[in-house]
């Protein structure tokens, strides 16, 4: 399969808008955060386990980015079994400057080590889809496929640090806690699940800056409500991200000869726990294995 390189990954859903550069705090932050006592990093650093007992939930997203100086998001909503580590999100891609629907729906099918899109690109028969081996790609699938799986957002946090308590707000009908702090991918690619580990450890390595600032929102079982994570990567004018190798990160020039920094703030809430996820895989047959013309759809 032949696949055009762009911001971030092989060519994948969000590549457009990621190529254009992007910004913005973490959403939801709050002033006046103490830092966090040792309970309250532990509640944090196990999201993930926690999520893990939970079973399943219904999940939504948003990949927020900003193209040309105009804020725009991806969105996804779906569900995620967390003890099969498998779920499925549609997402919808940003309309277009007089709000028409520039493109079809994307169907994403998350496993452990591979990522399923339907409606993936120009080029691909309809009803065909394409499988992207996550670990294979630099930012182990964390914002190139338009969401962040929803466990492995959580098993980033288990490389926390500077952990702050922000205080109590009522979210999805639940008083929640709201913690704060930043997190980095290769500790916690360390200490990762091991079915997240490798996709984590290609992250680690295809992230200029690994360090993620986040917050977190815990309700009164330890589980996860919502969770933001701000990226941070670099692009060159063409789209293409700098990879980091063992002398530092690749020479990657924008229009100008220079590489820039970008900011991609990717946020999931979860709810409904314990709901039924059913995820049919597609056969053999139904995968495209021939040439991807755009990376959109």
């Amino acid at each position: 399969m032949t696949v055009r390189r762009t911001a971030g990954a092989a060519g994948l859903a969000c590549a457009a808008v990621l190529a254009s550069g992007c910004g913005g705090p973490a959403a939801g932050t709050s002033a006046g955060a103490a830092p966090a006592d040792a309970a309250q990093v532990r509640a944090v650093t196990n999201a993930a386990d926690t999520l893990g007992k939970a079973g399943s939930a219904k999940v939504s997203s948003a990949l927020r980015t900003a193209s040309g100086g105009t804020w725009v998001t991806i969105t996804g909503t779906g569900g995620f079994d967390f003890a099969r580590r498998q779920g499925e999100l549609v997402l919808l891609l940003p309309k277009d400057a007089v709000g028409k629907e520039e493109h079809k729906p994307i169907t994403e099918l998350m496993t452990p080590g591979a990522l399923y899109m339907k409606n993936r690109g120009a080029g691909v028969p309809a009803g065909k889809w394409v499988r992207v081996d996550t670990t294979r790609i630099p930012d182990g699938n964390l914002v190139t496929g338009g969401a962040t799986e929803p466990l492995a957002a959580a098993e980033l946090l288990r490389g926390a640090e500077d952990v702050t308590y922000a205080g109590t707000v009522r979210m999805q009908g639940v008083q929640v806690r709201h913690f704060r702090g930043t997190t980095d991918i290769a500790r916690a690619a360390r200490t990762a699940s091991p079915a997240v580990r490798g996709p984590l450890a290609a992250a680690a390595r295809g992230f200029t800056v690994t360090r993620v600032p986040f917050d977190a929102w815990l309700d009164p079982q330890g589980r996860l409500r919502k969770l933001s994570e701000q990226f941070t990567m670099t692009v060159s004018g063409s789209g293409t991200a700098a990879a980091k190798d063992g002398t530092g990160a690749k020479d990657t020039k924008d229009a100008q000869g220079a590489a820039r920094n970008v900011m991609v703030v990717s946020t999931t809430t979860y709810d409904a726990f314990g709901t039924p996820v059913a995820v049919t895989m597609p056969g053999n047959s139904d995968i495209w294995t021939g040439k991807i013309v755009s990376a959109q759809p």
